[in-house]
């Protein structure tokens, strides 16, 4: 204990006095063994704006912590550590031997696990060892697989795994975890730059993501509103074009969206998918009786040839987007199902008047069996 309480000393002796006085609180909790109160302490104090820089806390926690780690919770132990501790150190591989060994000494919580696997994460996605990321992602994977619900360490999950989805592009699975990300954080703790640029990435690979036709619940997330009012707004009215398969919006769109070299690029690709969801968009807003589409119709909201209508259709069911049979005779498709989305408020319009035209069909039969019933009992 004396040689804890001789580093306190000198510790406080060469830090500024608001320091000092936070070190001298955290002493008089460690004397008393309150371990509880000493580990809320500890998680403001490395917090501090004074250990932006140097490696103070490293030497705090070989001096310090270490002699009481075993009393602390594990997951409190970790969150200490990452990220302001181990962005301390100036070599990253001994920033990895720092992590490895606390993993081992958190070996009783998975979450605390977890959360040492996601800093070594991404640390070597930092470095641009791919295959080690990919790894520790697997590995996360399976501890979070047998945890009941969400944990604080989801977040953290997800983020590692949207940000190496991001660096590799694959906009599918960066659009699937950034959005688990963010279900799993509260917005006023991220920074509204911070919130812009997240939102812009989302709304990128969502549009060229080729397996994503489902913008309902990004459009109706808070990050979205960080776009609204900026020089980026357009690609939130281009998010909402694509929602209802509006072709005419996207092309009055383009002198803003062509001036992204993602979406200039696959141009073709994007007008693809926006004919596939306002085929998708046709088939929602009509009446499940009433699903029998011709061809010209079909032709004339996507904007392609009628001898392409089939090709488009038979693409859409591929997908598992709609299901219904083609009748080349009658030049017809006959719409059967249309796959569930999140719907935006004008969506919502629209199965509302479903539902009205449902309720009157329902009460005109109730009315016409009530006045022939005496008829039909006879």
């Amino acid at each position: 204990m004396s040689a804890v309480a001789d580093y306190l000393r000198e510790f406080r002796g060469r830090s500024p006095p608001a320091v000092g006085e936070k070190i001298a609180a955290l002493e008089e909790l460690y004397n008393k063994k309150l371990y509880h109160q000493l580990t809320v302490g500890l998680r403001e104090f490395v917090k501090d704006e004074h250990f932006n820089k140097g490696n103070e806390l490293i030497t705090f926690y070989k001096k310090f912590i270490m002699d009481f780690e075993k009393k602390m919770n594990p997951l409190s132990l970790v969150e200490l550590l990452c990220p302001y501790v181990t962005r301390q150190f100036t070599n990253t591989e001994d920033a990895l031997e720092f992590l490895k060994g606390i993993k081992g000494k958190v070996k009783e919580s998975d979450e605390a696990q977890v959360l040492c696997l996601t800093s070594m994460g991404n640390i070597k996605l930092l470095t641009k060892d791919y295959p080690a990321t990919k790894e520790i992602i697997e590995e996360c994977d399976e501890l979070l697989a047998g945890m009941p619900g969400i944990t604080p360490v989801h977040s953290r999950f997800y983020e590692l795994c949207s940000n190496y989805h991001q660096i590799l592009s694959n906009h599918n699975k960066y659009y699937k975890d950034a959005l688990r990300y963010l279900g799993c954080v509260d917005m006023a703790s991220i920074p509204i730059p911070e919130q812009r640029e997240r939102a812009f990435n989302l709304g990128l690979a969502g549009l060229l993501g080729d397996k994503v036709f489902n913008f309902g619940e990004l459009l109706q997330h808070p990050v979205l509103e960080s776009l609204k009012n900026t020089p980026r707004q357009w690609l939130v009215d281009l998010l909402l074009a694509f929602n209802s398969g509006d072709i005419k919006r996207m092309n009055d769109l383009k002198s803003y969206w062509s001036a992204q070299p993602d979406l200039v690029a696959n141009e073709l690709q994007l007008r693809q998918k926006n004919m596939l969801l306002c085929l998708m968009e046709m088939t929602f807003a009509r009446a499940s009786n009433n699903r029998q589409i011709k061809f010209d119709e079909i032709a004339e909201e996507t904007g392609v040839q009628v001898d392409e209508v089939e090709i488009l259709a038979m693409k859409a069911m591929s997908l598992g987007l709609v299901e219904g049979t083609i009748d080349q005779v009658e030049q017809r498709v006959n719409m059967s199902w249309v796959q569930p989305r999140v719907l935006d408020q004008s969506q919502v319009g629209k199965m509302k008047q479903k539902l009205e035209t449902w309720c009157t069909d329902v009460t005109t039969m109730e009315q016409l069996v009530s006045k022939n019933a005496a008829a039909i009992m006879q």
